[in-house]
C-alpha cells in the first residue's frame, strides 16, 4: 500500500478533497501544514511573520519527509510545497501525485475574509494570485494528474482522482 499526495495552490480544495477522499480509500489523512504548526508550536501566520518564509519552507521541507515514509495516507500539502525540488521527489516516491487546481477568480472567492494566508495580505490580493500561480506553475505540472477544481463539487473531485486511481493504481484500492 501507498499514499495518495494532493499538492496544488491554495485554495484548490486539498484540505475538503482530501478527508472525504481518504474516507473513500480507506486511507487516514495527514495535512503537511497542520504538522508545520504542531511542530512549531504556532501558526503558520505566526512562523512566517516571526521567522519569515526560508524557515517555514525549511520546516516545510522536514515535514515532506517524514511524511513521504508513512502509508496507507492521503497526504494534503501547503500550496508552496512544490517549490523545492526535493519535496517533490520525495513525495512523488510516496505515491501518486494530484495537483488540484482553480481558476485566479475562483481562488479570489474562496479565500475572500481569510486573514492565515499570509501570502494574500496585500492591496491586490487577486494580482498576487495570477503571479504566484504563474511562478509554480512549471513546479505543480510536475505532478503526475492535474484536475480543475472550479466549480467543482468535491465529491465529484473525489470520484475523479477515484478513477484514475481505479485505472493507474489499483494497487492503491486492494486492502491488505
Amino acid at each position: 500500500m501507498s499514499n495518495v499526495v494532493l499538492v496544488g495552490f491554495m485554495a484548490t480544495g486539498k484540505s475538503t478533497v482530501g478527508p472525504e477522499l481518504a474516507s473513500r480509500l480507506s486511507f487516514q489523512v495527514v495535512d503537511t501544514d497542520d504538522l508545520i504548526e504542531e511542530r512549531a508550536g504556532k501558526s503558520i501566520s505566526e512562523l512566517f511573520a516571526q521567522e519569515g518564509e526560508e524557515a517555514f519552507r525549511d520546516l516545510e521541507s522536514e515535514i515532506a519527509l517524514d511524511v513521504s515514509r508513512r502509508t496507507g495516507y492521503v497526504i494534503i500539502t501547503g500550496g508552496g510545497i512544490v517549490l523545492r525540488e526535493k519535496n517533490m521527489t520525495v513525495l512523488k516516491q510516496a505515491g501518486p501525485v494530484f495537483c488540484l487546481s482553480a481558476s485566479p477568480e475562483e481562488i479570489l472567492r474562496r479565500t475572500e475574509g481569510t486573514s492565515h494566508r499570509p501570502l494574500l495580505q496585500t492591496y491586490n490580493p487577486l494580482q498576487r494570485i495570477r503571479g504566484l500561480m504563474s511562478e509554480r506553475e512549471p513546479f505543480y505540472a510536475e505532478a503526475d494528474y492535474t484536475i480543475e477544481t472550479t466549480g467543482m463539487p468535491v465529491r465529484e473531485v473525489v470520484e475523479c482522482i477515484f478513477g484514475i486511481l481505479s485505472m493507474n493504481h489499483p494497487d492503491l484500492l486492494i486492502k491488505s
